[in-house]
């Protein structure tokens, strides 16, 4: 059997053949990943940036930091005695009644208190009593990691163990 071979670039019959264009059904992952890159750099730069903004120069602690599942409330007390709840500054007794309506909402919900250094004992009773009085029973206090643990940098050392006393004899020192 004889057959005819085309010459080249033709098709039989001497006509030229279009070839379809087919479109690529791959998709270009490399502008979706420089976006994602972009994005994550950003939030990790502005993350550290939007914790509370009130300035409260913290006291230091050794104690380990406290997890948890939910963003807690934050009462704050600066240096100059004025309270915040968040950003918001607040009276006592505002803060008192602002409480009350989140503790309706969220009953199980955690509030930090964050006291500057220089702030009266009594002035952060005082909070903290309004938050007790709120209905809040998950209460903590915030400070700062000591940097230099058993230095006397932020440590507490525990009293020292009352010796016993012979009996018959009257016990000196203070009064517990």
């Amino acid at each position: 059997m004889a057959g005819i071979i085309p010459a080249a670039g033709s098709t039989e019959g001497g006509r030229f053949r279009r070839r379809r264009y087919t479109p690529i059904a791959d998709i270009n992952v490399t502008p979706l990943v420089d976006v994602m890159l972009v994005l994550l750099i950003i939030f990790m730069i502005t993350a550290p940036l939007l914790q509370v903004g009130v300035p409260v120069d913290l006291p230091k602690t050794s104690a380990q930091q406290v997890g948890g599942k939910d963003e807690p409330l934050v009462v704050s007390v600066n240096s100059k005695d004025e309270v915040f709840l968040g950003d918001t500054q607040y009276d006592v007794a505002e803060l008192g009644t602002k409480l009350k309506a989140v503790h309706d909402e969220k009953p199980d919900q955690r509030v930090f208190i964050r006291g500057d250094k220089s702030v009266n004992y009594g002035k952060m009773m005082e909070v903290m009593g309004v938050v007790i009085d709120s209905g809040f029973r998950q209460l903590g206090l915030l400070g700062e990691q000591a940097q230099q643990l058993g230095k006397g940098v932020g440590t507490v050392s525990p009293a020292p163990a009352p010796q016993p006393q012979p009996q018959g004899q009257p016990q000196t020192g203070p009064r517990r």
